[in-house]
């Protein structure tokens, strides 16, 4: 599988390249659930990458975008914690379904439950912090801001950890140590399949 599937930052800012990244996981979102039968390869390609670029889009949300958020007016203390908690009760259901695979008679009702959690996280950030980025920072901040985003995200983890860390701090410590081991697991069970 390849990285996340974006132009390059310098095309765009970060707003941008988070707004096309939402727009990709509403596609695969699409393309799981239009797939045909449980034990479909298209379906299973299409949620294994799903988790790939939520993986990797939400680490690199905490370790670039929200703590500039937190410093960014009177909000965005509060409009950061809002998000990562959304972001950490997402994590747990995408790892929950990861467990249970899409073999499971109950992954087209978790995944749809799992959905909405992600469309309303999506929604709340297109409304209230891209807002907030596009006003309190710069174009050119922002362009830098998309490629430590591309950056972050070349070495997150690609499977959710619920239990990791939801900080800048914490995933840049802890972060690269998981992202081997994911991809090494990932590159296991392509050899494996």
């Amino acid at each position: 599988m390849s990285e996340v599937d974006t132009d390059t930052a310098r095309d765009r800012d970060v707003v941008e390249l988070l707004l096309a990244q939402h727009e990709e996981v509403r596609s695969l979102f699409a393309q799981i659930t239009s797939a045909p039968g449980a034990t479909s390869n298209a379906k299973k390609d299409s949620f294994d990458r799903l988790v790939h670029l939520l993986a990797v889009h939400e680490t690199a949300e905490e370790m670039v975008v929200y703590p500039v958020v937190r410093g960014s007016g009177a909000d965005g203390d509060r409009l950061a914690e809002a998000r990562t908690a959304e972001e950490s009760q997402a994590k747990s259901a995408l790892s929950e379904l990861e467990k249970i695979g899409v073999e499971s008679p109950e992954f087209d009702a978790k995944l749809a439950a799992f959905q909405q959690l992600v469309e309303t996280h999506a929604q709340n950030e297109e409304r209230e912090i891209f807002p907030l980025l596009r006003s309190s920072q710069s174009p050119e901040q922002l362009a830098k801001m998309a490629q430590s985003v591309e950056l972050a995200e070349r070495t997150a983890p690609t499977h959710p950890h619920p239990h990791g860390p939801e900080s800048a701090v914490g995933n840049t410590l802890v972060g690269p140590f998981v992202a081997v081991v994911d991809r090494v697991r990932d590159a296991l069970r392509r050899r494996a399949g």
